[in-house]
C-alpha cells in the first residue's frame, strides 16, 4: 500500500504533538520513584546549598530543601500543561480541539493525583495532597498562559 504525503504529514504531526508530552509524562512517572525521594535528593541539594550558604542553620536549609523540591512539582507539571496544550489544541479531531484546555486540565488533574497515588506504594515516597494540589497549580498557571497567548495570537489586531 503506498502512502499519501497528507498521511505522512498526519502521522509526523501527531508524533511532533504527543510523543513529547507522553515523554514527560514517563519522565514524571520516573520522578515518582524512590530515586527522587527527599533523602535522595537532599544527598545532591543539601551539600549545594551548605556550600551556598554555609551560615544556615540545619532548619533553614531544611526548609529550602523543601521550597525547592515544591517548585520542581510545580515547573514539572507547568510543562506537563504547556505539552498538553500544544498537543491538544493541534489535534486532529475537532472536539478535542475545540476544547483543549478542559482536555489539557482534565489531563494535568488526573495526571497529579495518579502521580501521588503511585507515590503512596513507594516506600521512600509519600502521598501529599499539597503535593497534587502544587502540581495542579503548576499545570493550570501555564495552561492559563497558554490560553492568554492564543487569545492574543488569534484576536485581530
Amino acid at each position: 500500500m503506498i502512502e499519501s504525503t497528507a498521511d505522512r504529514t498526519a502521522q509526523r504531526s501527531f508524533v511532533c504533538s504527543y510523543v513529547p508530552l507522553i515523554l514527560w509524562m514517563a519522565l514524571i512517572s520516573f520522578a515518582s520513584s524512590a530515586s527522587f525521594s527527599a533523602s535522595n535528593t537532599s544527598r545532591f541539594i543539601g551539600p549545594f546549598l551548605s556550600w551556598l550558604f554555609p551560615k544556615a542553620s540545619l532548619e533553614t536549609l531544611t526548609f529550602i530543601h523543601f521550597i525547592i523540591r515544591k517548585f520542581g512539582h510545580f515547573l514539572e507539571y507547568a510543562i506537563l500543561g504547556l505539552l498538553a496544550a500544544r498537543a491538544f489544541d493541534g489535534s486532529a479531531l475537532a472536539g478535542t480541539r475545540n476544547r483543549w484546555f478542559l482536555v489539557s486540565g482534565i489531563l494535568v488533574v488526573s495526571y497529579a493525583l495518579l502521580d501521588e497515588y503511585h507515590q503512596s506504594f513507594v516506600p521512600s515516597r509519600s502521598a501529599s495532597g499539597l503535593d497534587s494540589l502544587v502540581d495542579m497549580a503548576g499545570g493550570f498557571t501555564a495552561l492559563l498562559i497558554a490560553r492568554k497567548k492564543r487569545l492574543k495570537v488569534r484576536r485581530p489586531v
